[in-house]
């Protein structure tokens, strides 16, 4: 590569100006090639800029693939304010919960395997979960257990309707119980440990009856441990990773990548941002015994599109099929009971939730620029990623910020969207 072409890649990722897509060995074309229009796909990397001169973001990078190729794949702002570095395209990121779809796509390899069963009782891989009760009344003060009225399944697990919680986002008495119980992360406590310690927990509602946001991923992942007999990380290294050739994804930060590693940011009271979580303190410098398939993945936005590219092209990526093509169609349906739908957080309205993934079914005035049929799932830190299989496109946007926020996403999808309509 000519040197001027290096600093033109270079200036490109820190500041927001098209790029030549030559990186992480995507597939790539130019946005006409693919039915977009290339002005408008500039105009939704001008809206994150805008957050970050708005100080709403520190930095972020935005990736956009159509019909198999990456036609947009740009960084702006910076990774570390005080440390003056600036945001690449292989910044190494918190993804959180976007570590669930690719727990579920781990579990619907052994699906496809025959070593689970979608409808199999949770207690065939973790005995303790056998004759779980359920509270009478999920928001009474005092606990009073009842019968569940059938057991809890592995598709309960998939899409949220176990009767688990969280411990953090609500304050029922469940919850409290697994603010003392129950941890999710770090070093001290196992996959197998939680799972126990989960066990004499009542469950919140009964199972297959309620959407519910909650640890059933992290449960996933022992279920896969035990299916496998293999440890989380080492199953997703295996059989996802490294034929995706996803080589930055994993549950901790080398030492050889720290420098790598974005900060994370909050709001600062006194306006603007402060950092709540750096590469020279984190947790994330040290191998976790916690493999949280619900939220502990670091990743970066090229790694994860491999990952985007294999779902959108219904289970294959670069020669390498990771599931049959059928399977990843009904993971991206909506697989909810009525009684269940839609789901239970906020801005949700006509979403449901397939086998790892929230799914657009209806269109709704809160979300005007999604269209049905799309898909995807957002983290804690403030990331995002969705996949519209009739608009042929996988999209990711991710920024590093607590309390998690969509600001990003809703300011560049409808510019994306637009885009297509302009390009065909």
């Amino acid at each position: 590569m000519q040197l001027t072409r290096k600093i033109a890649l270079c200036i490109a990722a820190t500041f927001c100006l098209p790029a030549i897509l030559i990186a992480y060995e995507l597939p790539t074309a130019a946005p006409e090639q693919v039915g977009l229009s290339a002005e408008k796909l500039q105009r939704a990397q001008a809206a994150m800029q805008k957050l970050v001169d708005d100080k709403r973001i520190a930095g972020g990078v935005i990736v956009v693939a159509r019909r198999g190729k990456v036609v947009q794949f740009e960084a702006c702002g910076m990774m570390d304010i005080e440390a003056k570095k600036p945001m690449k395209r292989d910044t190494i990121f918190r993804f959180y919960s976007m570590s669930k779809p690719i727990t579920s796509v781990a579990v619907m390899i052994l699906y496809e395997q025959g070593k689970i069963e979608l409808d199999d009782p949770v207690s065939e891989y973790i005995p303790q979960f056998k004759g779980l009760k359920v509270v009478a009344d999920p928001d009474a003060e005092e606990i009073t257990e009842v019968e569940a009225k059938r057991q809890m399944t592995v598709r309960d697990l998939m899409r949220h309707t176990s009767g688990l919680t969280y411990g953090f986002f609500s304050n029922t008495a469940v919850d409290k119980l697994y603010r003392k119980s129950v941890q999710l992360g770090g070093s001290g406590v196992t996959l197998e440990e939680m799972a126990k310690n989960l066990a004499p927990i009542p469950l919140l509602y009964q199972p297959g009856t309620k959407w519910h946001y909650s640890v059933s991923t992290d449960v996933l992942g022992r279920v896969v441990e035990v299916a496998s007999g293999q440890s989380l990380d080492k199953f997703f290294a295996e059989r996802i990773f490294e034929p995706l050739g996803m080589a930055d994804t994993a549950f901790y930060v080398p030492a050889g990548k720290i420098d790598r590693f974005a900060t994370n940011y909050g709001p600062n009271p006194q306006g603007g941002l402060r950092p709540i979580d750096k590469p020279e303190t984190t947790r994330y410098a040290k191998m976790p015994t916690f493999f949280s398939g619900g939220g502990g993945l670091v990743s970066t936005a090229g790694d994860y599109m491999r990952f985007c590219l294999m779902l959108l092209n219904k289970g294959e990526f670069g020669g390498k099929r990771l599931l049959k093509t059928e399977t990843v169609e009904m993971m991206t349906k909506d697989q909810l009971p009525e009684q269940a739908y839609p789901i239970g957080t906020g801005g949700r309205a006509g979403v449901g939730f397939g086998l790892g993934f929230s799914v657009r079914v209806e269109s709704s005035d809160a979300a005007p620029a999604s269209r049905v049929g799309e898909y995807g799932w957002g983290g804690m830190a403030s990331t995002h990623f969705w996949i519209s299989p009739r608009d042929e496109i996988a999209v990711i946007v991710l920024t590093q910020h607590i309390p998690y926020s969509n600001r990003a996403e809703r300011a560049v999808k409808p510019i994306i969207y637009e885009a297509i309509s302009a390009g065909r």
